[in-house]
């Protein structure tokens, strides 16, 4: 499936590559995801500075939104480690070289992998994170961040009866980890720490870094993949 990468790109940290190549993206995504294009032309429309911006404000305030899949499922927990590995190796297997400045389950990276996949194994793999899916697409929609249409087709894609809607239960009763508070908690939490980070990080894996720096963030509700659906 195509559209797994080109919406797997629109979900990157955007950069001059998608712009200027933005009437491909649109063609792309007119012939395999005509639903998005109310998305996809004003958001590429706009100033590459602008929308990285914004990009920054929904994705990188807090865990609640992170487009690491495993964080959502098993947080800091040593499965993640495990998880990582046989992540990496299907990577591996697919001939899939991955950039060292990314996590294996970084969901762009993890799209780029199921677009080199026949069709039966591109949407088994959406299958398998569908409820990581519809919680960062439900969490997205109650924030009113239009980024919730992407997770809404790529659930459709997978067949999935969820959606974004599928959890507005779940996430109304959700503390929100992206307010000036919570941010303002991490920040003073971090200052603590910065001798002890400072003599660590050359030493450090990008993994250990993420988890350092939202150790003291506060926590969203995980969901179990193996139940189906969010907890």
């Amino acid at each position: 499936m195509r559209i797994l990468k080109v919406i797997g790109l629109l979900l990157e940290y955007p950069d001059a590559v998608l712009w200027d190549n933005r009437e491909e993206a649109l063609a792309l995504v007119s012939a395999d995801a005509p639903a998005l294009l109310a998305f996809v032309e004003p958001l590429l429309a706009g100033p590459l500075l602008d929308r990285q911006a914004e990009w920054c404000e929904v994705f990188e305030r807090g865990r609640a939104t992170s487009l690491l899949l495993f964080e959502h499922v098993h947080a800091e927990s040593r499965d993640r480690g495990q998880a990582m590995v046989d992540l990496m190796n299907q990577y591996e297997q697919a001939g899939l070289q991955i950039d060292c400045r990314e996590l294996p389950d970084h969901l762009p990276l993890y799209l780029e992998y199921l677009s080199t996949l026949p069709p039966e194994g591109s949407r088994e793999g959406l299958q398998n994170v569908a409820p990581i899916l519809a919680l960062l697409g439900g969490r997205l929609k109650q924030r009113q961040c239009e980024y919730y249409q992407l997770f809404d087709v790529l659930l459709a894609l997978a067949g999935s009866k969820l959606n974004s809607d599928s959890v507005t239960k779940q996430v109304a009763g959700e503390k929100r980890d992206d307010t000036r508070q919570a941010l303002d908690a991490v920040w003073e939490e971090e200052q603590v720490k910065f001798i002890e980070d400072k003599a660590t990080a050359c030493d450090s894996s990008p993994l250990q870094n993420y988890q350092r720096r939202f150790s003291q963030d506060v926590a969203p509700q995980y969901v179990d993949v193996r139940a189906g659906g969010p907890k």
